[in-house]
């Protein structure tokens, strides 16, 4: 879809790739880290692309943007991350214009999260895009877009039932510790990192299994101390953690680090352990499997299990797909006549030159000629015109770009 603020060589894409086709190793090696987004941001305006938002979370790393050919996009993806353009083309996609707008409307709505109807997704492109505006990456177009996905997040969390329920990788992951280990109330669990889902996944464990035997270590410690001041927990030194790994009869790990953080080597373990790794990359080394008593289940197969509530949601989405087509049918609205509004403009302007040069010779013409009568016909004539002209680069048939031409020419107006 071009845009008034860029050439009309340039196009609208989403690229990326998502839990769809790629597992979590593979999503682990496309991740961005805060420092890799804004490097990726930098590297962009570098490059003369000019409008551009990142997302990259556990399920998914992506582009919205403008560029003449999606590669440069995916380019801009793989500089900055462990990823080949190799393996993106194996598991990537790419959308182009209505498509690429269209899928931002089904992630930003929870539509195409790997659990139906979760909006934590909606926060993060509000995050990126302000990230791009504060670096000027951010046109009209994809201000537009942004608050319109928002405004259909909004709507269909208050409007419909598919979000109702918990159900979360966080909640999943307290699920399966619930059903497969026995006594959970007098266990020790330990939580190794307190981002956002590690803080979801401790207040879940509190209220859920009722443990008071629960520690939190985080690298920064001060975070964890924030968290366990809320919920009456226990805080350890990072420098603690393998001795912490020994007491513990489960492990929930969701940190951000790019590398494994847990392996084999740091456990000496006298009793079975049940290990969650909620890390996008992965932070546990699967080697741990090795060790006798030792169970690891990763995100990736807590976000398959299917429950009731996911069954429930699942009757919400013909409603919550008619709120997406009604906001973003406004928006298509939108971008057709902000495409064509200086050409409407300019034609107006080209009238009103006309008039006022015939109104001055009629005046100097007519002896009684009546200028204000005259000056009030001829202005609805020309909003009359203008209607027409707008109407008919409305119309869904009308093949703008053409009409635009067209009328330019025959006018002999340009549009600024």
């Amino acid at each position: 879809m071009e845009n008034n603020n860029v050439p009309k060589h340039l196009y609208f894409y989403s690229v990326g790739l998502s839990y769809k086709k790629a597992d979590a190793e593979v999503r682990g090696k496309f991740s961005l880290d805060a420092i890799a987004k804004t490097r990726l941001l930098e590297q962009a305006k570098e490059e003369g692309i000019e409008s551009l938002i990142v997302t990259s979370t556990c399920n998914r790393t992506e582009i919205y943007g403008f560029a003449e050919h999606p590669f440069q996009l995916i380019k801009l993806i793989c500089d900055n991350s462990n990823g080949s353009v190799d393996a993106f083309q194996k598991v990537g996609f790419v959308y182009k214009n209505q498509e690429a707008i269209s899928h931002m409307f089904r992630v930003g709505t929870g539509l195409d999260s790997q659990i139906l109807g979760d909006f934590e997704i909606i926060s993060q492109i509000k995050t990126s895009f302000a990230h791009s505006k504060s670096l000027g990456l951010a046109n009209a177009f994809l201000e537009r877009l942004v608050n319109a996905v928002i405004q259909a997040s909004k709507k269909i969390k208050n409007e419909t039932e598919i979000s109702s329920g918990a159900t979360s990788v966080s909640f999943a992951s307290v699920q399966y510790i619930l059903k497969n280990v026995e006594d959970i109330g007098n266990k020790n669990i330990l939580l190794f990192g307190t981002g956002k889902i590690g803080r979801n996944t401790c207040e879940n464990l509190v209220k859920h299994t009722k443990n008071e035997h629960i520690t939190l270590i985080n690298r920064t410690k001060d975070k964890a101390e924030k968290l366990a001041g809320k919920l009456n927990l226990i805080v350890k030194d990072y420098s603690e953690l393998h001795l912490e790994l020994q007491k513990a009869d489960v492990v929930v790990v969701a940190t951000g680090a790019q590398n494994p953080t847990v392996d084999k080597a740091i456990l000496n373990l006298k009793k079975p352990l049940l290990i969650l790794d909620l890390s996008i990359p992965k932070n546990v080394n699967e080697n741990v499997e090795e060790l006798e008593g030792v169970t690891l289940i990763h995100m990736d197969y807590l976000s398959q299990l299917t429950d009731e509530t996911l069954e429930n949601r699942k009757l919400h989405i013909p409603a919550a797909e008619a709120i997406i087509e009604e906001v973003k049918e406004e928006f298509v609205t939108w971008t057709k006549g902000r495409k064509f509004a200086p050409t409407i403009n300019a034609l107006k302007e080209k009238l009103n030159a006309i008039k006022v040069s015939e109104l001055d010779f009629q005046s100097r013409k007519i002896a009684d000629f009546n200028e204000a009568q005259a000056e009030i016909i001829s202005n609805r004539i020309i909003q009359k015109i203008t209607t027409h002209f707008a109407n008919h680069l409305k119309d869904d048939d009308t093949m703008v770009d053409e009409s635009i031409e067209w009328i330019e020419k025959v006018f002999k107006i340009k549009a600024s």
